[in-house]
């Protein structure tokens, strides 16, 4: 496990209405071999996606909450030294992708800062999709030793964002993902980034992201408003700390907005 220099019990809550939307329900469909990436051929495509509301509207309140939550973990980390973060819910369609592009997007507003977005959810990913990017090669094939970590990260149109694809999604997710590989490769990410962002499956039926949150220094629980039970949660949230998670705290979606002035403050204790 990872030596984490996030304290534990500062927690954090966002409350936001974010679009609908979420994780597709259908399941992988069979495609052509991934190819390697080219070359910057992700710099020029446009993101386009509504849901990204740091980019569709960058003014708006629920953009200013996504800038809040990245304060409040931005304080987590007075030494400014470069963290890794696990971004999962405990049920599929809680809205983590999306919320894991748009904290990345708010956290590259800050100067200096170089986010990269990594796709571990060898299930169902969908990071690329909503970037509006092709799939390519990614994660799967850099921990099976066939892309290098050059290769396969790009650079998106997002000034200070890149993203890692998960890459050809193979038969046995978590027993790549809880290799000793991709334990270099998380210890590999956070030398170069400010921030490493780490989508992973939803962590109440897939073993996943408590594989990875005990690598990583902190993990952002996403949790969808008045749909997850509150039992699921809190089960969740135990069984990622027991694991060796440092859950630093939740991220609430599908708010309304009137919601938010009372619940953006409170904090996990």
């Amino acid at each position: 496990m990872s030596q984490n220099t996030t304290p534990k019990g500062k927690g954090l809550n966002l409350l936001t209405r974010l679009l609908p939307g979420g994780e597709s329900a259908d399941g992988p469909v069979a495609h052509a071999p991934l190819l390697p990436a080219e070359p910057d051929e992700s710099r020029d495509v446009a993101i386009v996606n509504e849901e990204i509301v740091l980019l569709s509207n960058p003014r708006g309140q629920i953009s200013e909450q996504f800038r809040g939550l990245r304060n409040s973990i931005h304080a987590l980390n007075p030494d400014g030294a470069s963290h890794t973060l696990v971004i999962t819910s405990a049920l599929r369609g809680e809205g983590k992708t999306i919320a894991g592009i748009n904290l990345a997007c708010s956290m590259a507003e800050l100067p200096g800062t170089e986010i990269l977005l990594v796709d571990a959810d060898l299930h169902h990913p969908a990071v690329e999709e909503y970037l509006g990017l092709p799939r390519r090669q990614g994660l799967v094939e850099v921990l099976r030793g066939r892309l290098s970590l050059d290769q396969a990260v790009r650079q998106t149109s997002i000034n200070g964002v890149s993203v890692l694809g998960a890459g050809e999604l193979p038969p046995n997710p978590s027993e790549i993902l809880g290799s000793d590989r991709m334990r270099s490769v998380m210890n590999r990410l956070r030398q170069s980034f400010s921030y490493v962002l780490v989508d992973t499956p939803e962590a109440m039926t897939i073993s996943d992201a408590s594989l990875l949150g005990a690598m990583a220094d902190g993990i952002l629980l996403v949790v969808r408003l008045g749909e997850t039970p509150r039992y699921y949660v809190e089960q969740t949230l135990n069984s990622l700390e027991a694991l060796g998670g440092n859950v630093l705290g939740t991220c609430l979606t599908h708010a309304s907005l009137k919601d938010t002035s009372a619940g953006y403050a409170r904090q996990r204790r």
